[in-house]
């Protein structure tokens, strides 16, 4: 198991793709456009196999004024969908709060996500 990317909220979201492709070797996606949502985000590599995700989501201040740019959540990397899912669902009968059940998101992912005890947005992926 390892952490497979972890994802901040940005203002401008091109400057900030621009500056870790420029300074930091990272290599962009194309970038991804949840109009639904009101989510666009680009997912940068990184030569070591690190990723990072770069979220801009419209009126996301009014959603959550108290933190709406900067970490938004940490996944790991589990293995596999059905790991995914007896780990979703062993963490919510030991009591965490899921976020989103296992399914394939707009971008192709499986994933799932819970709330850690204090709130923060752990996601699963395989």
């Amino acid at each position: 198991m390892g952490i497979e990317h972890t994802a901040i909220y940005v203002n401008d979201l091109e400057s900030q793709k621009d500056f870790f492709v420029r300074y930091f070797d990272g290599r962009a996606n194309e970038k991804y456009v949840n109009t639904g949502r009101g989510v666009t985000a680009y997912m940068i590599s990184f030569p070591d196999g690190s990723r990072l995700e770069l979220m801009n989501k419209a009126g996301i201040e009014e959603i959550c004024p108290q933190r709406y740019l900067g970490f938004v959540h940490i996944a790991f990397s589990v293995g596999d969908e059905q790991k995914v899912t007896e780990l979703t669902w062993r963490l919510h009968d030991d009591g965490y709060d899921i976020a989103s059940e296992p399914r394939v998101n707009g971008g192709g992912y499986f994933e799932s996500s819970i709330l850690d005890k204090e709130g923060n947005l752990i996601e699963l992926t395989i």
